[in-house]
């Protein structure tokens, strides 16, 4: 498979791409800073110079051209104020999608948060950061010609991922390994039964790949 990340400097997406490359895929990460791309490269993915925040629908789907899957996995940061969780948590993935479905790429997974929720309230960052993650999920998951998966994990960790994990339409809130979050995208991008669904991960005790297909074609 081909598949294309966006945000593909993040620590899951260079996770996420050292899976890939390592199983066969080629894989290609979308960067901003030029000097990521050797980071990129190291992980297996060749990096693609382009900034989500200012790019053209066009210009996204040429590169998109061609992928079997599209992996959202960008994020403003947790430094970044209000405006740019509207520019990149939102805006730039409403674009990500509008693009695969320009460059007719079905398969689209989107790296989401727990919590989010275009109704969500309040002014502080983080409920900005939810808000415009619900109303990014809202747009894709409207879009026929994508076979589109919500992925919304719960409080990301460092520690080594142990495989195990729960993944349900309602998990309730619980840390999990970046380690584990990439292992399931890597089974998502793979499992297209899971088109259609919003799923909830934290840890757990079911084995990633048993975990995916427990909830495929629910």
């Amino acid at each position: 498979m081909r598949i294309v990340i966006a945000g593909g400097h993040g620590q899951i997406a260079l996770r996420l791409e050292r899976l890939l490359s390592a199983r066969g895929d080629e894989v290609a990460g979308i960067i901003r800073n030029p000097e990521q791309g050797d980071e990129l490269r190291a992980a297996g993915a060749e990096p693609v110079l382009l900034d989500l925040e200012f790019a053209s629908v066009e210009g996204v789907a040429a590169h998109l051209q061609g992928a079997d899957a599209a992996v959202f996995a960008a994020g403003a940061g947790p430094g970044s104020g209000t405006a740019r969780k509207e520019t990149v948590d939102k805006a730039a993935a409403v674009l990500f999608a509008e693009a695969a479905v320009r460059a007719r790429v079905r398969r689209f997974v989107v790296v989401s948060s727990m919590g989010a929720d275009p109704a969500h309230q309040g002014d502080d960052v983080f409920d900005v950061y939810l808000r415009a993650k619900g109303e990014a999920d809202t747009y894709v998951t409207r879009q026929d010609a994508l076979d589109w998966t919500i992925l919304r994990p719960g409080a990301l960790t460092d520690e080594p991922g142990t495989g195990q994990v729960r993944l349900e339409a309602h998990t309730g809130r619980g840390p999990i390994p970046r380690d584990d979050v990439a292992a399931v995208l890597a089974e998502l991008v793979d499992t297209s039964a899971t088109a259609g669904l919003t799923l909830e991960l934290i840890g757990g005790s079911t084995p990633v790949s048993v975990a995916v297909k427990s909830v495929a074609g629910n």
